[in-house]
């Protein structure tokens, strides 16, 4: 990408567009286009074709998505499902029509089949059932990733598509309801620790292993890609280290400083019960993470300290 060159970060106000932005400037792109959401709306197909005819942006991150945690997934089902494919074929189309130089799209790999072989190739998508507590949100991205391909394979339209892991970091969502497990449990940690509470509760049994990656080294990835890749199969963005979420919740009590105990609560779900992501595509590519789990959690924990009012 030219250092120069007009570049669309969709959704740049969230936890994935914002990092994405803070990479491309630290690497010196100057022309960043940025709409929020009452400038642009993406599930609007009229509103996104008036701005890439006005704007017509040279590459084009889609990290724009309605996401949450399991509770969310399976509360808002039909929202998921409507928002996100309205995005991406809004997006996606556009890019076609005003012949963007590259896209990227991002996925995740909690949209593979819930029984996938354990560490979890490229290879695997569509090969079995889903995860039914985000299965709605599963298909839509699904949708995504497959139009890259076609548009790639009919048009030749240089569309690649990325698969991150957990992501966590600056900008994250810390609502007990609708968040994901990792912010969530920061802030359960950090509130039971001012209220001087004896125990935390924790959803599900503890036992489900999860891999998690810093939303940093998640931008630096997809940069390194939109640079590097032109391939029509997604690539896995992640560690490849996993832990249980009981080893995650010890780690997160560990750096918030909490005292009491942990209460597992069997009753609420586990969703899929492992998630370990093969990444050797992305480390034959040249690139690795940098951020490991504990440091990553400090600096989570102290951009949630001073954001959180």
């Amino acid at each position: 990408m030219e250092k120069t060159a007009k570049i669309y970060v969709a959704g740049h106000r969230g936890l994935v567009g914002s990092a994405i932005v803070r990479n491309l400037e630290q690497k010196g792109y100057t022309n960043i286009l940025k709409r929020t959401h009452k400038e642009l709306d993406l599930t609007s197909q009229e509103q996104v074709k008036t701005f890439f005819k006005k704007e017509k942006p040279d590459y084009v991150f889609l990290a724009a998505a309605k996401v949450g945690g399991i509770n969310a997934n399976n509360t808002y089902p039909a929202d998921f499902i409507y928002e996100n494919l309205a995005i991406e074929t809004n997006v996606i189309k556009a890019a076609h029509d005003h012949k963007v130089k590259k896209l990227l799209f991002l996925g995740s790999t909690c949209i593979y089949p819930k029984n996938a072989p354990q560490p979890i190739k490229e290879a695997y998508l569509l090969s079995g059932y889903l995860e039914p507590t985000n299965e709605a949100y599963a298909i839509a991205k699904i949708a995504g990733l497959e139009m890259c391909k076609f548009f790639k394979r009919q048009y030749h339209d240089n569309f690649i598509s990325c698969m991150p892991t957990n992501l966590y970091g600056p900008g994250d969502n810390f609502d007990l309801q609708n968040s994901h497990v990792l912010p969530a449990l920061i802030r359960k940690f950090h509130e039971a620790k001012i209220q001087n509470k004896s125990q935390v509760e924790i959803w599900g049994s503890g036992t489900p292993l999860r891999e998690f990656l810093y939303v940093d080294d998640m931008a630096d990835a997809c940069v390194f890609l939109m640079e590097n890749y032109d391939g029509e199969e997604q690539v896995n963005i992640g560690t490849s280290e996993e832990l249980t979420i009981r080893e995650l919740a010890e780690t997160i009590k560990a750096v918030v400083g909490f005292d009491g105990e942990l209460l597992f609560n069997a009753d609420m779900p586990d969703g899929t019960p492992r998630k370990h992501c093969d990444v050797s595509k992305l480390h034959s590519l040249g690139w690795k993470h940098r951020v490991e789990l504990k440091d990553g959690i400090e600096k989570a924990y102290n951009w949630f300290m001073k954001n959180k009012n």
